[in-house]
């Protein structure tokens, strides 16, 4: 095994957010073919309403929502391990705002990534999941300008509706996490990585969150005391001074 491929090893996870139409899903499963991990993601409508035990509908209403998605992740964990992680029953569904339901996805979530090897695309991870060292952090964005005729050809959309369609799944995710966990998915802080898809291809994205994985891995064994910009730099030799911008002339 290469240097680079044991250090990958180490890695238990990659959690990827995204703007609706940036791609994301894309360079997700992308990603996880490139490392030969399980991808977590949307599953078929038909699953989920055959693990809910509801109409095909119903299941559909959601899927950008709460309910469903421990549905979607136990089906798609059946050939990782026996699922055994958390007890989803149909008769007893969860709410949109449903504390069980949070409770119930942190496990998943975090059974997922002790599993290891899986790229888990939303599903409020970022969060769930950040404090643990073994795990990278990646937020996909492009400019609206970008994701829009993105939309429009891959879902047979005019303009119009491609926008509100975008705006629609970004103010349900970013309504969702900031409910449960009081955080912007826009925060910079939550991530590893913030990758910009207007002009970098996708190959060239699952290159640089590969890179990020392997040098992520590497600094694993270093006390989170030694970690930091500042790591293996030295003092400055003078006190740096101030940068004052000049005084208006107006």
């Amino acid at each position: 095994m290469s240097e680079d491929h044991r250090a990958i090893s180490q890695m238990r996870a990659i959690t990827i957010s995204r703007e609706y139409g940036s791609g994301g899903g894309e360079i997700a499963k992308h990603l996880a073919k490139r490392l030969g991990w399980r991808l977590v993601d949307h599953e078929a409508v038909e699953q989920v309403a055959e693990q809910l035990g509801v109409t095909e509908e119903e299941a559909a209403a959601h899927d950008e929502q709460v309910e469903g998605l421990i549905s979607r992740i136990l089906y798609s964990l059946q050939t990782i391990e026996p699922v055994g992680y958390v007890n989803v029953t149909a008769t007893a569904p969860f709410t949109a705002n449903s504390r069980e339901y949070r409770d119930a996805l942190e496990r998943v979530v975090t059974a997922v990534a002790s599993a290891g090897n899986v790229v888990i695309v939303g599903r409020g991870a970022q969060v769930i999941l950040a404090h643990q060292r073994d795990v990278l952090h990646v937020r996909i964005v492009a400019s609206l300008e970008q994701r829009i005729p993105y939309v429009m050809r891959r879902e047979g959309l005019d303009q119009d509706t491609a926008r509100r369609r975008i705006q629609s799944k970004d103010r349900d995710r970013d309504r969702y996490l900031q409910r449960e966990y009081h955080c912007h998915p826009e925060d910079p802080h939550l991530y590893d990585l913030v990758l910009n898809t207007n002009i970098l291809e996708l190959d060239s994205i699952v290159d640089l969150i590969c890179l990020g994985l392997e040098h992520k891995s590497r600094r694993l064994s270093i006390p989170d005391l030694e970690l930091g910009p500042g790591m293996g730099l030295p003092r400055y030799p003078t006190q740096p001074g101030d940068f004052r911008l000049p005084e208006s002339t107006t």
